[in-house]
């Protein structure tokens, strides 16, 4: 091998020892393989990425060109023979680079072998990195100027070394501490807790890492800081603990960044649990103190505090007014009572820190006073009570928060401190914005559901009868329970609807789903039972026109893109019908997916009738079938939603069974039995509402009743006109004596003219005088005006301008044409 020198590393023996040399791999090295006249015959990747020479470029010359020293043949011959031997060679050579820089690389020959006729040796190499030395100046440089406080501690845990770092962190100097113990120097420090520490890792020889608490110090005696501390033992030559080494890191920014994450989550869970503008404002109040402050105060504008309008000011709403009119709406001190505040919850506030106006609290940032003055010429002209009252208490820094969600301003906090020395930071204002952003968004949800459900409870209670009244044929009472506010306002309702010949409609009715939409809904179907009921029908042919009513309205709403958008396309209702007769005592009832009456009869017998029970209101295709039952006098008959007798407690059969037990008081007052019933079985708010109507029937004696058939004959009309005449006398009705002769006169002529036989004429005696002729025939009478020279066709128009009312009903016989005439008042 020639053309190199063994170079300063040359080592005699056989294979190097130790140092990088040791390892040298030819498999990921650069490697070269050159014959004993030192030309190359192999060249591998990695002798290419050292030297930059590709393998067309190497193999076939001299070796010597690659090496940038000077020739030594002695040397290059000494190494051969050492291969030869079979021992190899390691040392440091100098290669010369493809862009003319050197390197220092350390190489290994191997031990020779023979490719072929040729002697051949594989060279390995890689390049030598320079190795830092540290001298102790530098080391004791690193430890001194380290940013991270260190200590050493000697087996009584008594400083025996310090950084600067450490002794600025504690504000104690280096020659005081030294010797002494740290619970010695900064009993304010945890010192008793970290020097247990210290304790165990020289009993354990474990090392503590990261140990975190707050503590004061010297150097900030005003401000508490955040600390990490690591512990580990110091072990001598002998593996035995000489001491203990202590570093500390101030990571207070770390701690309060940590502490504002942490307290605003908790307060995601404590403020706003419910939909209450106020009771979110005094969650807000009371998480704050002591977390925070040891008096705060939230005004709400009284727009905010009101269930009409839109609550609030619009930030874009124009320029503001010079004052706003608050209202104090929470209060929480680290004092028993509140003594610092000036004003109490629900009064009249107009608080601003000066010198702030209304701006503030449209697009103000928030005020941070580290340092209140009560002797400042502005708190004092401004607000000389709220200075004297700081004076007073103590009262030494604050933070003023505007309170603004959804571009709308909605009042303003302010955080107070005076037990606690320490001032506002910063940091501070950061976590009282987060506290109250959150309880803004709250106090605005609360705000918008309270203005939305006062709506619509507004809405359901104009839709629901004031007053009802059965007339002389029923004693009507009746009880309503509003849904949970949480749930929304529900769709129930009932109603009394008086109808021709003292019989009297009642209807109660459950509309699915919660809200205005449903409410609105309660009220269109009322409206429709109402109309319905006074085109006479019956319940069934009522219940089928209600249903189509219902299909309408569903497919209204699934033409809309909102509906669609929410999936609410379906709209249904339950519903029950029955009319009364108090003549009869009798009762139809059809009902449409609601549950069945309850009729308590004068003896106390409760009983729940079979009435056909059709689908209910919505669905369609399916027909509403009539129930007939005759009621004794005095019976009790009640008609309920199923929100009185469901529970998560029982099912409806059990509801319906305590219902029975609890109306089975017949003697009891009316209004009182439907007060309790309605109290025992809904002791808590419902998700659903509560209606229950409750009557008691009466029968129409047969004294105020009389009834006389009619031949079809027309001669017969001033016969019967007579009877009528002489009947009303008797009832005492001398009044009205005339207004009947015509009445009857006209509707028993048309009736012989143009209906069926039989017929027959009623006389009814109720609240009002009501005359009824009936047929068999199926046409209803048509009014019409007469002209000047028509000599007929004025008998129906007469009627009309005679009684209160008139009408037409259809029976399974045919045809009911009746009018009602006004009493006279009594003398």
């Amino acid at each position: 091998m020639s053309g190199g020198s063994g170079g300063s590393g040359d080592r005699s023996g056989g294979r190097a020892s130790g140092g990088a040399e040791s390892l040298l791999d030819a498999s990921t090295d650069a490697a070269a393989v050159v014959t004993a006249g030192g030309v190359v015959v192999g060249w591998t990747r990695g002798a290419e990425a050292l030297l930059g020479r590709s393998a067309g470029e190497v193999v076939g010359g001299s070796a010597a060109r690659l090496v940038a020293m000077p020739a030594d043949p002695a040397r290059v011959a000494g190494v051969a023979e050492r291969c030869r031997a079979g021992m190899g060679w390691s040392g440091r050579i100098r290669a010369r680079h493809r862009d003319g820089r050197s390197i220092d690389v350390d190489l290994r020959v191997s031990a020779s072998f023979r490719v072929g006729q040729d002697e051949c040796f594989l060279l390995s190499a890689r390049e030598r990195r320079q190795h830092w030395t540290v001298d102790q100046s530098v080391v004791d440089g690193f430890l001194t100027r380290s940013p991270i406080g260190m200590a050493v501690m000697d087996l009584d845990l008594r400083y025996t070394w310090l950084n600067d770092t450490l002794e600025r962190l504690g504000g104690v100097p280096r020659e005081q501490r030294l010797g002494r113990r740290l619970s010695e120097l900064l009993p304010g420090l945890q010192a008793e807790t970290l020097e247990g520490l210290m304790r165990k890792v020289l009993e354990t020889g474990v090392p503590v890492t990261d140990y975190e608490y707050m503590g004061w110090s010297w150097a900030d005696p005003h401000r508490q800081h955040a600390y990490s501390t690591s512990f580990f033992p110091l072990v001598g030559s002998d593996d035995c603990v000489t001491g203990l080494c202590y570093m500390v890191l101030d990571v207070t920014e770390r701690w309060n960044a940590r502490r504002l994450l942490s307290m605003v989550n908790e307060a995601g869970t404590s403020v706003g649990t419910t939909l209450d503008v106020v009771r979110t404002a005094q969650e807000l109040a009371d998480f704050a103190v002591p977390r925070l402050a040891d008096f705060v105060i939230v005004d709400l504008l009284e727009p905010v505090l009101s269930t009409e309008g839109h609550g609030a000011w619009l930030t874009d709403a124009g320029p503001a007014p010079a004052r706003p009119v608050m209202r104090r709406a929470a209060l929480r001190s680290v004092r028993e009572g509140c003594p610092e505040a000036v004003a109490r919850i629900g009064d009249r506030v107009g608080f601003l820190p000066p010198p702030h106006d209304m701006g503030l609290l449209i697009g103000g940032e928030p005020i941070l006073i580290p340092v209140l003055d009560p002797s400042d010429g502005l708190w004092m002209a401004q607000e000389p009570a709220r200075a004297e009252r700081i004076r007073e208490f103590g009262l030494h820094s604050l933070i003023s928060v505007p309170m603004r969600a959804r571009d709308t301003a909605l009042g303003l906090t302010t955080f107070i401190r005076s037990l606690n020395p320490v001032s506002f930071q910063s940091d501070d204002v950061l976590l009282a914005r987060e506290l109250v952003a959150r309880a803004a968004l709250c106090v605005d949800n609360a705000r918008r559901y309270t203005r939305e459900h006062t709506a619509a409870v507004t809405l359901q209670r104009s839709l629901l009868p004031d007053v009802l009244t059965g007339g002389s044929a029923l004693e009507v009472a009746s009880g309503y329970l509003p849904a949970d506010p949480t749930d929304g306002v529900g769709g129930d309702w009932f109603d009394v609807i008086p109808l021709s010949g003292a019989r009297v409609g009642l209807v109660v009715g459950d509309v699915v789903g919660h809200g205005i939409t449903a409410a609105a809904t309660m009220g269109r179907l009322r409206t429709a039972v109402q109309t319905l009921a006074d085109m006479e029908m019956p319940p069934d042919e009522l219940l089928a026109h209600l249903d189509d009513l219902v299909l309408r309205l569903s497919a209204e709403r699934g033409d809309d893109e909102a509906a669609r958008a929410t999936a609410a396309t379906f709209l249904g209702a339950t519903c029950l019908y029955a009319v009364y007769d108090p003549v009869t005592r009798r009762c139809s009832l059809a009902r449409a997916g609601h549950p069945p009456p309850v009729v308590v009869s004068s003896d106390g017998q409760v009983t729940f009738p079979e009435v056909c029970a059709g689908p209910p209101l919505g669905l369609g295709g399916m027909g509403f079938e009539t129930t007939e039952i005759e009621l004794a006098e005095n019976s009790l008959l009640g008609l309920y939603t199923d929100g009185l007798v469901e529970g998560t407690d029982r099912d409806m059969e059990q509801g319906m069974t305590r219902l029975g037990e609890l109306l089975a008081h017949p003697e009891a007052d009316l209004r009182t039995l439907c007060e309790t019933a309605v109290r025992q079985l809904v002791s808590v708010p419902r998700p659903d509402d509560v209606a229950l109507l409750l009557v008691r029937t009466h029968a129409l004696g047969a004294d105020r009743v009389a009834s006389w058939e009619v031949p079809v004959d027309p001669a017969a009309v001033a016969d019967v006109r007579a009877r009528a005449t002489r009947q009303v006398e008797a009832w005492g009705l001398a009044d009205l004596v005339m207004t009947t002769e015509l009445v009857v006169s006209e509707l028993v002529t048309n009736a012989i003219r143009y209906a069926a036989p039989p017929i027959r004429l009623r006389l009814l005696r109720d609240a009002r005088l009501t005359c009824e002729v009936s047929d068999a025939s199926s046409t209803a009478p048509r009014l019409r005006h007469a002209r000047s020279t028509d000599e007929g066709g004025r008998g129906l128009f007469l009627v009309a301008q005679l009684a209160h009312r008139w009408g037409a009903r259809y029976t399974a016989e045919g045809k009911i044409i009746w009018a009602e005439l006004e009493l006279p008042p009594p003398p």
